[in-house]
């Protein structure tokens, strides 16, 4: 699969609200994860570590609606916007939450995923 072919098939995805499947569809064995936010999830490396950023997440937070963007692809690499509109359940804080995330495909698989935060 190409670059394209792969941010393709994952923005479908995760339109149809399959983020976790999207991950585990095209994550190689030893992705790379890196956080914008400093903290222990700053920077995650393996598919089980991922994964289990990703569980974490989700269990935090009530997620009441998202969009997602793109993909916008330059050679190896891909960006995907996201939009979501969630509360935090242990504070109970509602907030928009917008980011890109930037992806590395190497032997057609995500080889990094970066993501960046807006305002």
């Amino acid at each position: 699969m190409s670059t394209q072919d792969i941010a393709n098939d994952l923005v479908a995805l995760c339109k149809a609200g399959k983020f976790d499947e999207a991950g585990e569809k095209y994550w190689a064995d030893d992705v790379l994860s890196v956080e914008a936010a400093p903290g222990d999830m700053a920077e995650m490396r393996g598919k089980e570590a991922v994964r289990g950023k990703g569980e974490w997440w989700n269990n935090a937070h009530e997620i009441h609606s998202t969009s997602v963007e793109g993909p916008y692809v330059n050679g190896d690499q891909f960006a995907v916007r996201f939009k979501m509109d969630l509360t935090e359940k242990q504070s109970g804080n509602r907030m928009q939450m917008d980011e890109v995330g930037v992806y590395t495909v190497k032997n057609g698989k995500i080889a990094e995923e970066r993501f960046f935060y807006g305002e």
